[in-house]
């Protein structure tokens, strides 16, 4: 691949993206609402960890997130419920066993992370389907339809890779996984954005419908945006926040992608800028979805977060925000984010606690023994 080629596959989302800040220019409905959740590709194994370095990572969560998380409360009294999305590659039981627990506890939700390469249809749509069980039946996890009793899962892919999107094809090889994902019981999927790398979508900042054409990749490229009241065919795909913002003087910029990072904290500055994107669904511009990406089992990410009072920013900024601009602010998962999402299809204008439950519920069930 050129330079040029490069260059443009990474910069593919910017004519989106500045048409729609142009869009935001004009737009005069204030906030009311502001939806916040963060989507953890929760790694305990990452660069190849031993099993104690494994476990260590996951008492911390286990040990610390409650301890800053139960600190703060949204406008319906909640905490922040965290959405670890857990590698089906790394499953173990007996470190599911410690996350469910925790979540089970009310700290959290369990959704499916998936790394494959050089796959096949008929793999990962088992792979799927397997896990999905597993972590349902014998880990008290993952949603129930309330209209259909299947198991659903949101997802996160690996290496931003859905859907066989990256140009050298490395990193999933099915160009029908968004086909599979949708048969498989995803609710929604929650990977993007991914820019600077080449796998990022042009469409951004959106809350859409990816439709799937099995004969060729990235499907996920472009979409019909959530509306209220009408029900669209597709993969529900719920977007984190990307763009320019300053960094410094007038002509230095970087990409922001909303990804909590250890060099590159959650700033009041940073918060602000994931606000004012105005994520939302169509005729309910008075809210605002804010998603969030981390890597939270890296010990510097780890270090940030917990040592460094990264999460006592991000929260103190979130209800800064909320207080300045008089909005109510929501600590949502996933799946809650996803509801809130269906529920205006099916013409909720208003927001009602209850719809965090709307479609998909997180019961609790009896575990299987094994």
């Amino acid at each position: 691949m050129n330079v040029f080629t490069k260059l443009f596959n990474t910069l593919n989302w910017l004519p989106h993206y500045f048409q729609r800040e142009l869009s935001l220019l004009v737009q005069k409905r204030r906030v009311e609402h502001l939806f916040f959740s963060i989507c953890d590709h929760f790694e305990p194994y990452w660069q190849n960890a031993s099993g104690k370095q494994a476990r260590q990572r996951l008492d911390t969560w286990v040990t610390e997130y409650p301890k800053v998380a139960g600190k703060y409360k949204d406008s319906d009294g909640e905490i922040l419920k965290y959405s670890f999305f857990y590698p089906e590659e790394e499953y173990k039981k007996q470190d599911l066993d410690i996350l469910a627990e925790l979540c089970r506890a009310g700290w959290g939700e369990v959704e499916v992370h998936l790394h494959h390469h050089n796959d096949t249809s008929e793999n990962t749509r088992l792979t799927l389907l397997d896990y999905k069980k597993r972590l349902h039946e014998v880990h008290g996890q993952l949603p129930v339809n309330r209209i259909t009793g299947e198991i659903n899962y949101g997802f996160i892919h690996g290496n931003w890779a859905l859907d066989n999107s990256r140009p050298d094809g490395k990193w999933c090889g099915v160009n029908d996984e968004i086909t599979i994902l949708q048969e498989t019981g995803c609710y929604a999927d929650f990977t993007m954005p991914s820019a600077p790398s080449d796998t990022q979508t042009r469409k951004v900042n959106s809350i859409y419908y990816a439709i799937d054409n099995p004969c060729k990749p990235k499907s996920h490229d472009w979409g019909e945006n959530a509306t209220l009241g009408v029900k669209s065919k597709g993969l529900l795909m719920i977007q984190g926040p990307l763009g320019l913002r300053r960094n410094g003087g007038l002509f230095n910029w970087k990409i922001e992608n909303g990804g909590l990072q250890a060099n590159n904290l959650p700033t009041k500055e940073r918060a602000d800028f994931w606000f004012n994107k105005r994520i939302s669904v169509v005729g309910l511009e008075n809210i605002a979805f804010v998603r969030l990406y981390n890597h939270g089992t890296q010990e510097p990410v780890m270090s940030m977060l917990f040592n460094e009072g990264g999460f006592e920013q991000l929260f103190s900024s979130l209800e800064e925000i909320a207080e300045v601009n008089n909005l109510s602010l929501h600590y949502l998962s996933a799946r809650e984010m996803a509801n809130i999402v269906i529920a205006a299809e099916d013409g909720c204008g208003k927001y009602a606690s209850v719809l965090r439950d709307h479609l998909l519920l997180h019961e609790v069930k009896k575990l299987k023994k094994e």
